[in-house]
């Protein structure tokens, strides 16, 4: 006669009732399972209309906020698809997720996605780690500033601008008078300042991570993930569903925490948009959309994207 192996043994009660209440009680509530929230930042950083929101830190603040309550919290990861934007903001989002991650004692690991360049690459550098995807653009460390002159268009068509300012420098750059050395040579030096400022923290992000010459890697250039990778301006190639099972486990939570809108929020949108009784309001705001959308793409399209 052939005695059962000891694992085709019937369970005791006890280990029936235990089997019971795990497949019963949700995931999230069982003891040793990692929960990691998921934030996706995506967009482009600090340009913002009624009908195009920007990333901004208000935008993205509370989203933030109730990420780092999640109960049973073991990390942070940030779903990065930027081609960057504002200088300030980047900054200021940054600086948020790096407040938080130090009250919390977690920490954040970055997923790229298309594209985390400029702004979108300071606030991939809030995270411990960065993981892109071998074809993800990474990088453009660097500032950009871009405007137009129409100070010959409009004396082709015979307008005569008028400007009265208190203040030498009140109309400095202005789009429809002729440019000056001097305003120029001006807007360099607070270029310089901001890049100062940005190869900084990239450099006390990153650390002995990078590797590469400073004029190459500080240029404002851009690479796909791979050489970003051998640069040090990343840690890995992967993706976020594999990177957070082979850290936390096989059951790891990873619940998408996305900004919550409501009633009076969605009022006063739309207010903005249509405007008193429904009427002049709306017209500029769809101008405004209309160059927010110009100034996107132009943004988008220096990535090939």
């Amino acid at each position: 006669m052939n005695l059962p192996a000891i694992t085709d043994q019937p369970k005791s009660f006890s280990e029936r009732v235990l089997s019971w209440l795990r497949a019963i009680t949700p995931r999230r509530w069982r003891r040793g399972v990692a929960v990691v929230p998921v934030v996706r930042l995506a967009g482009v950083i600090g340009f913002s209309t009624p009908l195009r929101p920007g990333l901004t830190l208000f935008a993205i603040a509370r989203t933030l906020d109730k990420a780092f309550k999640q109960k049973g919290l073991k990390a942070i990861a940030l779903v990065i698809n930027s081609p960057g934007g504002s200088a300030v903001q980047s900054h200021l989002i940054y600086q948020r997720i790096r407040q938080m991650a130090a009250e919390k004692k977690v920490p954040v690991i970055a997923f790229v996605e298309d594209v985390a360049a400029s702004g979108g690459y300071m606030i991939a550098c809030a995270a411990e780690e960065i993981v892109a995807d071998a074809s993800s653009i990474v990088g453009s460390i660097g500032v950009v500033g871009a405007s137009f002159g129409f100070d010959e268009a409009i004396k082709r068509l015979g307008i005569e601008r008028r400007v009265y300012t208190a203040g030498d420098h009140k109309v400095m750059l202005d789009p429809f008078q002729p440019e000056k050395p001097e305003d120029v040579e001006k807007l360099r030096a607070i270029q310089k300042e901001i890049h100062e400022d940005f190869i900084g923290l990239v450099k006390a992000s990153r650390g002995a991570r990078l590797s590469g010459p400073e004029q190459n890697l500080f240029s404002g250039e851009y690479w796909t993930g791979r050489k970003a990778l051998a640069f040090g301006l990343i840690d890995r190639i992967g993706d976020l569903r594999s990177v957070l099972r082979e850290r936390f486990g096989e059951e790891v939570l990873t619940p998408l925490v996305a900004p919550s809108r409501g009633l009076l929020s969605r009022l006063s949108s739309a207010s903005e948009v249509l405007g008193p009784h429904f009427g002049g309001g709306a017209s500029a705001g769809f101008a405004d959309d209309v160059v927010s959308a110009i100034e996107t793409r132009a943004l988008w399209a220096r990535y090939g994207l």
